[in-house]
């Protein structure tokens, strides 16, 4: 999602800093600074990060599933409470937080693990936005199209609804584009932008 992001951010006009392993400068797209550091490793980049407005946070384990319990903590817990301490050592304004939709019937592990992310950046006081969404449509990940029309059912039943629209499956355009949102438009204090909320963004 972060290749993607910056391109979008890059042409808007954005100054961007990016998180990079040592080695994989390289890879970083056109239009943002690589910062060499260890995403789980505390205060490995916080001088990096010092001067921004902005911390997006994207990190976490590719391709959720309930057998990575093991890995959203490992990974997801230990990287924001890294990225949390940097931010706030650096006068960050706005925590960017890309959680997940809440509640769900699957995913316990996931969701507790996202669930304390976003209970540690109200805890640290700097104002954030966390987007929930379920399940990003794109790349790789095109096998829900097929069950959009049971989505399409539920969201007409009145005991289904809530829950249909709160799981919904966004583009990974659609999510894009709510990110680049709520960089533009910081708030005062946390807003939470679920999948609702992001489809009547754009």
């Amino acid at each position: 999602m972060g290749k993607r992001l910056i391109p979008a951010l890059a042409e808007r006009g954005h100054r961007i800093k990016a998180l990079v392993r040592s080695g994989s400068e390289a890879k970083l797209p056109a239009g943002a600074t690589g910062c060499i550091g260890d995403a789980l490793k505390m205060d490995s980049y916080t001088g990096d990060v010092e001067g921004s407005d902005t911390f997006v946070h994207l990190i976490g384990v590719p391709h959720p599933s309930p057998a990575k319990a093991k890995q959203f903590h490992e990974v997801d817990l230990v990287s924001i409470q890294v990225a949390i301490k940097a931010a706030h050592d650096a006068g960050v304004k706005h925590f960017v937080y890309l959680s997940v939709a809440q509640p769900a019937p699957v995913m316990k592990a996931f969701l507790e693990v996202r669930g304390k992310g976003e209970d540690m950046i109200r805890a640290s006081g700097i104002p954030a936005t966390f987007l929930r969404p379920w399940y990003v449509l794109g790349p790789g990940h095109w096998w829900p199209y097929a069950i959009l029309p049971v989505y399409r059912v539920l969201e007409l039943l009145p005991a289904t609804k809530e829950p249909a629209q709160r799981l919904g499956l966004i583009s990974i355009r659609q999510m894009i584009d709510a990110l680049v949102w709520a960089i533009e438009n910081p708030p005062d204090q946390t807003r939470i932008l679920d999948v609702p909320k992001i489809l009547r963004l754009l």
